[in-house]
């Protein structure tokens, strides 16, 4: 069961359509109209941004490697449809997170030890008694519904290296997308294989691609049509490695993927880059600071 996604829980129960996402995290909004209203949040691909910043922080005081640390986002996503983050302490969250996907992922830490480190980086929100991670880590498994085994993208990557004649800087920057991806919605809409094949067509598009953001948003534009049309058009930019695209795009023309899902994974990860150059670390800090404190959360 847990090397089939397609047999797997994350697909039976944790892949959602765009529209049905969107009522669930509406849901949750509407629940309470009034704190709603008296906390009001960033945009949540800010506060992934920020999440995803202080769990690698966490991460790199413990030498936890990337599946792990991707399995922790995925738990932190799924988590946060089911409770309201103003209902939670976001640090503790992150925190126990991290510490289940350890276990999960075969590379267990010591409880005491991921709290001293939380504690050397966020004093104030973890608290020392390590029985409330014990706590907090039941509440992220009852919530999950004890669906623990996560599917990466990582693994059709490898797959798809030799397959595709991808070079090491191709596969170094898909892996970097990949990374991103988590800071999305999209390990919630879309299978990981569809997240695999959007990071490599936008690192084999996108690394060389000038002009910027714009300018990569069009070649993508230009790229979805040579995707439909099973040709090689997209390869026609100088700037991109032409015999890689068009091996790329015959393989998807030929294959059986989804590609509206591939062209709609491409177009998140570029608006999370987008929306990247608005975040800033301290106003999302003290905004999560605040509802902490204000509702204390952090006792």
């Amino acid at each position: 069961m847990a090397a089939n996604y397609w047999a797997s829980t994350q697909r039976l129960h944790w892949q959602f359509s765009r529209t049905e996402l969107q009522d669930i995290l509406q849901h949750l909004e509407n629940e309470d109209p009034a704190l709603t209203q008296q906390y009001p949040l960033l945009d949540r691909r800010l506060l992934s941004i920020f999440y995803n910043q202080q769990l690698v922080k966490l991460a790199k005081r413990m030498s936890i490697r990337q599946q792990a640390l991707g399995t922790a986002q995925v738990y932190i996503r799924r988590f946060y449809t089911k409770v309201d983050v103003r209902n939670t302490n976001p640090y503790l969250i992150l925190t126990t997170a991290l510490y289940l996907a350890c276990k999960m992922e075969e590379s267990p830490q010591h409880i005491r030890v991921v709290v001293e480190h939380a504690r050397s980086l966020w004093p104030d929100f973890i608290p020392s008694d390590v029985s409330r991670l014990g706590e907090c880590e039941f509440y992220l498994i009852s919530e999950m519904n004890s669906q623990l085994i996560i599917h990466h993208p990582y693994r059709t990557l490898q797959e798809l290296q030799g397959r595709l004649d991808l070079v090491q800087d191709d596969v170094l920057v898909a892996w970097s997308i990949i990374n991103d991806h988590y800071l999305t919605d999209l390990p919630l809409l879309f299978a990981p294989h569809v997240i695999a094949i959007a990071a490599i067509f936008l690192a084999l598009t996108l690394k060389q691609s000038s002009g910027g953001q714009q300018a990569a948003a069009a070649y993508l534009t230009d790229s979805r049509q040579a995707i439909r049309e099973g040709s090689s058009t997209a390869a026609s930019n100088e700037n991109v490695p032409e015999k890689r695209i068009g091996s790329f795009v015959k393989w998807l023309a030929e294959g059986e993927v989804d590609l509206q899902a591939v062209a709609d994974s491409m177009q998140e990860i570029i608006s999370l880059y987008d929306v990247w150059d608005r975040y800033g670390e301290k106003t999302c800090k003290d905004q999560i600071s605040h509802v902490v404190k204000a509702r204390g959360l952090d006792k």
